[in-house]
């Protein structure tokens, strides 16, 4: 465990944004010469970039298991932890060559030691690899007590993380905020969070650690760039992908690391949360609330450790010894197999490579072929071939198998024709987006073969094209992932419009003014998702043709239902039309009618019976769409309404002011003074400022809001009691109106009082008139004395005497003279009757609880 250099270490420690990664990359570009090493390929291939743009192509190199590209002059190497070319240390053919002193070298994700399949990796690195003027390690801050045990002279350097993360609770899907990343731990996850995103929100980015370096920058760039606002990954996007990520939702907070599903820890909690907010722009993370209301939840203590970067301590890393010996197969497999003498550091449960190792050794013909140290060490690093397609020990084992063999006979090289053979196979752009992945993963096997320089003749032309062939199918792979998660046009419409039996060459076309056509024979129209038959086109094989139509419109339901998902919000519309439920159209039909909801504003959508046919997946995208669309208009259209009803709730508001608005947002923002004359009596100078400034209109009979009183809001709020009451759609006042005859029915009277009308015996006033008119007469008046005022404010608002006369009563005046007068005299507007206290033990009493203690107060109207 002896490091190469007793020059002293630094350890720089702490959360994610913190610029550890880029101090590192700015020391190393200090000396000169310098190597870091990363736990991903991405990751290298990220920083690879960022110093060529530094130093210049021909002074940097990229190692990784796959790609190698040094130049003769290379003076910084940007490599995978595995890759490092350490001296003294057994390494993969081709690159221990490569070994030698760098001035600075530097150490990614130190923490990772931690890990069971990889740990020991990270470990030896930790121990053994030290530069010539300059060591350092970066990692959490959890890795402190390792590095005070095991690297007892090194500097700890810690680094506060350039802006806050904050927990923000479970979001639903449709709900999420642009800039968002959605963290999904298995591919099958990752595409239906795609898939539902794309209906939604037009689209998501996909990136996953199988992804080639080429499909993920693609995909990277695409959400860089704008073209779509959400980005659906794997925790490879923990490590060091750095995005402009607002927003972190976990989709599961478990995963299956190889051996077993499991909650992850606090620290990979963090490491990917901390993806949120990069440099000084503060970030948030939290759950994603799936259907039915279940999410993945947080722990408090999880939630306050992320938020103040303060995790477990590390009590342990894996260690498997760097430089076994090859002396025989046994003492090969023994030291790999030795356990450590230092406490902390724990034996690496058994890696792939070893598995494979062990099995290999049991064979007779392998046994006979590996001996002495150089075919031992062959032998070794073929079992390093990693198993990219994640076939497990056994399949992954009989390929080793195979490539020892060659590797031991002969030129001690793999046939050129099997090679070429397996690359002809894999070399392919046809298929889905999982095909194109598994093709990949299958070319990195060969890439990762093709970068050994004695295994093949002409290793270099073998080098060149694998990277080619990985570049055509991460071209490929990226196009798909395109279509299938951001394009609104869906591979499966073409698929699924293929029927069963004779059918099959019959194609179903829907044109733009929605004429259905089979085998060009017009047998109807799709209006907005209801098909209706065309009488006229029925003929004797309309029958047949009907039943093709019918099954295969449902492709075309669905393609509407993503339309719809991803539609700009001036293609909805709220229908009201008299006597009909009040309904939600996209593009000029009914798609859902509202229904009695939580809340006056919080209507039920129930979709029209004509999307029934849907998936549950689609049927759930509408439903969030109009959902969305909806809650926006009510917001635009009721925003005094809306700011009611949050200053009710607000504990800091006044309780008498309080005590207003509750009751006038729960009439929709009209309401009979009397009804709360007590709240109104209660309220001093500043609550009555505070309402005036919330758009409440204290009037003399009346208090409401003068916005409301428009049209549209007007629209809108007896569209929402009809909703609430699962009523049909009344009839609204005409646009502008200020006075009309009151209507006979009840329903609409009630519906008029609702718009804003105050009733006067035969005819309505709209109670903003009602209030010019009231001003009109006390300006009028002197004191108690009658006086006669100008009818002609009245007439000019098509007031009749009578109608007038119901008026000036409601204000508190009265005719001055008996009979019906011009004259009036004020009054004052008469008190409620207090009701006289029944005495405690009156039998009698009792009875005057069986009877309202108050009439209704709208006899005026």
């Amino acid at each position: 465990m002896a490091s190469f250099s007793a020059q002293p270490v630094v350890a720089v420690l702490g959360p994610t944004n913190t610029g550890k990664t880029h101090l590192a990359i700015e020391r190393m570009c200090g000396h000169s010469s310098g190597m870091i090493g990363f736990p991903l390929r991405l990751l290298a291939r990220e920083v690879y970039d960022r110093v060529v743009a530094i130093k210049g192509k021909e002074r940097v190199a990229l190692i990784t298991g796959e790609e190698k590209l040094l130049p003769p002059n290379a003076q910084y190497y940007l490599t995978t932890a595995e890759s490092m070319p350490l001296s003294g240390g057994l390494l993969p053919d081709g690159v221990n060559k490569d070994a030698r002193d760098f001035a600075f070298v530097a150490l990614d994700e130190a923490q990772l030691g931690t890990d069971p399949e990889r740990g020991h990796v990270f470990t030896d690195r930790l121990l053994r690899a030290r530069g010539r003027e300059e060591t350092m390690i970066l990692g959490s801050e959890a890795l402190r007590p390792m590095i005070r045990a095991l690297v007892r002279d090194a500097e700890i350097i810690g680094r506060p993380r350039f802006s806050t993360l904050t927990y923000a609770g479970a979001t639903k899907l449709s709900r999420l905020p642009p800039r968002s990343a959605i963290v999904a731990f298995s591919a099958e996850e990752v595409y239906a969070v795609a898939e539902m995103l794309r209906r939604l929100r037009g689209g998501a980015a996909v990136v996953m650690g199988a992804l080639s370096p080429r499909t993920r920058n693609a995909q990277v760039a695409m959400f860089q760039a704008g073209e779509v606002d959400y980005l659906v990954a794997t925790d490879a996007i923990g490590m060091g992908l750095n995005m402009d990520v607002s927003h972190v939702a976990f989709a599961s907070l478990r995963k299956f690391d190889g051996r077993r599903a499991r909650r992850l820890t606090i620290s990979e909690m963090a490491q990917i949360a901390g993806r949120a907010g990069r440099h000084q722009r503060d970030g948030t993370f939290g759950t994603l609330a799936l259907e039915g209301g279940s999410s993945a939840r947080f722990e408090d203590e999880e939630v306050d450790a992320i938020e103040g970067h303060v995790f477990p301590p590390i009590d342990h890393l894996y260690w498997r010894e760097g430089q076994p010996s090859l002396a025989s197969l046994d003492a090969l497999i023994a030291d790999l197999e030795r356990r450590p003498d230092h406490p902390v550091l724990r034996a690496a449960p058994q890696a792939i490579d070893l598995a494979v190792l062990k099995r290999l050794a049991d064979e007779d013909w392998v046994r006979e072929r590996a001996r002495g140290q150089r075919m031992i060490g062959r032998l070794w690093t073929a079992c390093g071939l990693p198993d990219f397609r994640k076939t497990g020990p056994e399949p992954h084992s009989r390929l080793v198998a195979r490539i020892f063999r060659h590797l031991s006979e002969g030129t001690g090289h793999l046939p050129v024709s099997w090679f070429a053979d397996e690359l002809a196979r894999l070399d392919s752009v046809q298929g889905d987006v999982e095909t194109l992945a598994d093709r990949i993963a299958g070319v990195r096997t060969w890439a990762y073969i093709a970068h050994r320089a004695d295994w093949l003749a002409d290793p270099d032309t073998w080098a060149e094209r694998t990277r080619t062939l990985e570049e055509k199918l991460s071209d490929a792979l990226h196009q798909r992932l395109t279509q299938r998660f951001v394009d609104r046009r869906t591979s499966v419409l073409m698929r699924d419009l293929g029927a069963k039996g004779g059918d099959l060459l019959l194609p179903v076309k829907v044109d733009e003014e929605g004429i259905v056509t089979v085998d060009g024979e017009a047998i109807g129209r799709l209006i907005g998702f209801r098909f209706k038959a065309d009488h006229l086109a029925r003929h004797t094989d309309m029958k047949r043709l009907m039943a093709a139509a019918e099954r295969r419109l449902g492709v075309e339901l669905a393609s509407r239902a993503r339309q719809l998902a991803a539609d700009e919000d001036g293609q909805f519309s709220l229908a009201t039309d008299v006597g009909r439920p009040v309904a939600i159209f996209w593009r000029g039909d009914v798609v859902a009618r509202l229904e009695k909801g939580r809340t006056l504003l919080t209507p039920r959508i129930r979709l029209h019976r004509a999307l029934d046919t849907l998936s549950a997946a689609d049927r759930t995208g509408v439903e969030q769409r109009l959902a969305t669309w909806l809650e926006g208009r009510i917001q635009r259209e009721l925003k005094p309404l809306a700011r009611y009803l949050e200053a009710a709730r607000d504990p800091a508001c006044p309780p008498s002011l309080r005590a207003l608005l509750s009751p006038l947002a729960e009439a929709g923002g009209i309401i009979a003074r009397d009804t709360i004359d007590s709240a109104i009596e209660h309220l001093d100078r500043e609550g009555r400022s505070r309402a005036e400034r919330l758009d409440v209109k204290l009037g003399t009979i009346d208090v409401y809001s003068p916005t409301l009183l428009k049209p549209e809001p007007t629209r809108w709020r007896i569209a929402l009691f009809a909703a609430a009451e699962d009523q049909l759609m009344p009839e609204l006042p005409v646009p502008g109106a200020v006075s009309m005859t009151t209507p006979a029915d009840r329903e609409t009277c009630e519906a008029m009082v609702r718009a804003g009308f105050r009733a006067l015996g035969a005819q309505m006033l709209r109670v903003d008139l009602v209030e010019r008119l009231a001003r009109f007469a006390h300006d009028a008046r002197s004191g108690r004395t009658p006086f006669t005022p100008d009818p002609g404010l009245a007439t000019s608002l098509g007031l009749r005497h009578p109608s007038f006369a119901q008026l000036m009563l409601a204000l508190g005046f009265r005719a001055a003279n008996a009979g019906e007068s011009d004259s009036w005299v004020w009054k004052g507007k008469r008190e409620p009757r207090k009701e006289r206290a029944h005495r405690p033990g009156n039998a009698f009493g009792a009875l005057a609880d069986l009877y309202p203690t108050t009439l209704p107060r709208n006899a005026a109207r």
